[in-house]
């Protein structure tokens, strides 16, 4: 018998919306290159993989190109998978273990919120040709543990980027985060995320970018909890809540398709 391989929509109750992740539940352990292989011939932004662990699972993402050390939406469908799947109850919380440490998920009713550390980012110049690649003058910019974050003057401005992706890439950053106060009623902002570097020019939807733009408006909005659309084509919601230094990123989630690894 071959492995079962899952894919699946996350943040978005709607197929063929959201951000694709595979998940993949592993009997035994395997070994990084093998991990590599899967997510290049599985062509999506992010394929997870999990191995029973204590009292969790241990979880690695990986990317077409890389491994990362965070990725929110992966870690929801793999949440997803989990229960969805039976490979553990409804109810009972997911724990993994990560290269960034513990994070959790539980149910909340038809959405899951994960727990993820808040990367704050903070004020920074940009390296040369970045505002350039991506043809914006940001009213402020500043980095996180991960990546860049540029604050624009619309969502209007958000939603009409299109980067020079060569250029982009040449950038010495995971990924960049456009970001701006929402105009679309229902949304308090908006936000694009641009990583070419580690295989990935748009990421429809980015749960760890969340955790630098959730500080980031709870300070200017003067709120704790919010609701963000993320306005690739594909499109995405997440409901986010800072929390000293955790933020919460509650999102949806629906399986489109699932296989078997031979």
């Amino acid at each position: 018998m071959g492995l079962t391989i899952v894919q699946v929509d996350a943040f978005t109750s709607t197929p063929y919306a959201g951000n694709p992740a595979a998940v993949c539940v592993l009997p035994m352990a395997r070994d990084e290159r093998w991990m590599r292989d899967v997510a290049r011939e599985m062509n999506l932004s992010e394929t997870a993989f999990l191995l029973a662990e204590d009292d969790g699972y241990r979880l690695r993402w990986f990317t077409p190109a890389v491994e990362v050390a965070l990725c929110g939406h992966a870690t929801l469908a793999s949440a997803h998978v989990l229960w969805q799947d039976g490979h553990l109850a409804t109810g009972a919380p997911a724990r993994f273990h990560t290269k960034s440490g513990l994070l959790t998920a539980e149910q909340r009713g038809d959405w899951i919120e994960l727990d993820f550390p808040a990367t704050h980012a903070a004020p920074s110049p940009l390296p040369p040709g970045l505002a350039e690649a991506l043809g914006v003058t940001p009213r402020w910019s500043g980095r996180s543990k991960f990546d860049y974050l540029l604050e624009v003057e619309s969502e209007a401005t958000v939603r009409a980027l299109a980067p020079d992706f060569t250029s982009l890439k040449r950038v010495e950053a995971r990924g960049v985060m456009v970001t701006s106060r929402a105009a679309t009623p229902g949304y308090d902002f908006v936000s694009r995320f641009f990583a070419p570097r580690v295989g990935v020019d748009e990421d429809p939807v980015t749960g760890s970018a969340h955790c630098a733009l959730t500080p980031f408006w709870s300070e200017r909005l003067q709120r704790s909890e919010m609701t963000a659309f993320q306005a690739s084509r594909r499109g995405g919601v997440l409901r986010v809540r800072l929390a000293g230094d955790r933020v919460g990123l509650g999102g949806q989630a629906v399986t489109v398709l699932r296989g078997e690894l031979v």
